[in-house]
């Protein structure tokens, strides 16, 4: 995963509890006038993936800036999508269900199938749902250049998408308008256009047959060294060799990408043979756990990497998971009981994919907002977490 910006932070630590998700309302215009500048130049359709951020208290800010449209892959994804943006949604599930397909159909202004056989199974269903509905199709380009296997959707024997070679055999049903393709993970302009040559070379024969291409997510367009120059070239050329296509992105993490933090505070300090572990009020695990399955080592703020001469410390969770840590961190002094400690870039995939196991305590969310005043959006109780139970 890309290593994260240290930086001095804009926050009033003492107006904000801990544990708190802080989004910094500034960050997030910065990022959204951003995006909104390589959606004017390309041409293209960029629509924000809620399976990345889905804090929607912030969704008014977003439309602002001309995103009305988002991208859902649950029911519950597309529901949130729908009442809060007020507009249908551009779906696509792994898998669907009977259970809450209909909803879904009646919700979406696209919808894209994982596989010939449950295309079959429901397209006809969603087009007597809702009559306007575009359907498409997720392919597999075979190309991506994501190591990490857990985040890789081309891995040889990947469930997600069909291969060209099954669409050459089985044949493109007439009903298709889109085919949607997602390879990337946090990556580059340049990635994108390998993954591209892929695309093209293998699903061509089709492209003239179809509306639309949606090129998935992972587009990290909001990052200080993305070439976003050649992002918009090579959208505006692949527009040019395919006039009659709509080109669809739907990123999540560039959206937020450094727009806000994760406040903790140091509990204990336990020294086990010379490591040292500042023991805070938050868990990797329950509210941090892609730092443990990229892996990948966050940012905190007025630290550094290791170094032999200064105060070293891992991180230690709250929960009783034994991995619950990670490590190590260097400060210009040593650590105190009640310090409080400021991961960077927390506001992506971390809100979204939190659990409340071992039943430590959710971190509240809230805004550091353009005025300078902290504004809390949620507190998490005891009946949060008794609720989730039976």
């Amino acid at each position: 995963m890309t290593q994260r910006t240290n930086e001095i932070s804009p926050l009033n630590i003492e107006e904000i509890p801990s544990p708190s998700y802080v989004i910094v309302e500034e960050k997030l215009r910065q990022n959204l006038k951003t995006i909104s500048h390589v959606k004017a130049e390309a041409g293209v359709n960029i629509i924000l993936a809620l399976k990345g951020f889905a804090m929607w208290k912030v969704f008014p800010i977003i439309k602002e800036y001309g995103f009305l449209h988002a991208t859902a892959s649950s029911y519950n994804e597309a529901r949130l999508a729908f009442e809060n943006f007020g507009t249908p949604v551009h779906t696509y599930c792994p898998a669907y269900s009977d259970v809450d397909f209909e909803l879904i159909a009646q919700m979406s202004s696209h919808l894209t199938f994982n596989s010939l056989s449950q295309f079959y199974r429901f397209a006809d269903i969603a087009r007597k749902i809702n009559p306007k509905i575009s359907l498409g199709l997720r392919v597999n380009p075979e190309y991506s250049e994501v190591k990490t296997i857990l985040y890789n959707p081309c891995a040889p024997g990947s469930r997600l998408g069909i291969t060209a070679e099954t669409l050459l055999k089985e044949g493109l049903p007439k009903e298709v308008e889109g085919l949607h393709f997602h390879s990337l993970c946090e990556s580059s302009s340049f990635a994108l256009e390998n993954t591209l040559a892929s695309f093209e070379k293998l699903f061509s024969p089709f492209l003239s047959q179809i509306k639309w291409v949606n090129m998935g997510g992972g587009h990290l367009m909001t990052r200080k060294d993305y070439d976003r120059t050649h992002l918009i070239t090579l959208l505006k050329n692949f527009k040019k060799r395919y006039p009659h296509l709509e080109i669809i992105l739907e990123p999540g993490a560039a959206f937020v990408w450094e727009t806000g933090y994760l406040i903790a505070t140091v509990l204990d300090i336990v020294d086990n043979h010379g490591i040292k572990t500042a023991m805070l009020d938050v868990s990797f695990t329950a509210h941090m756990p892609d730092c443990l399955e990229m892996p990948y080592k966050p940012i905190i703020l007025g630290a550094t990497d290791e170094k032999a001469d200064m105060p070293t410390y891992r991180m230690g969770g709250n929960s009783c998971l034994a991995g619950d840590f990670l490590g190590n961190w260097s400060f210009d002094h040593e650590l105190s009981i009640g310090e409080k400690i400021i991961f960077n870039d927390m506001i992506h995939y971390t809100m979204v994919k939190t659990t409340m196991f071992n039943g430590v305590r959710h971190p509240h969310i809230g805004m550091w907002t353009k005025e300078g005043k902290f504004e809390l959006f949620r507190t998490f109780e005891y009946e949060d977490y008794k609720n989730r139970m039976c």
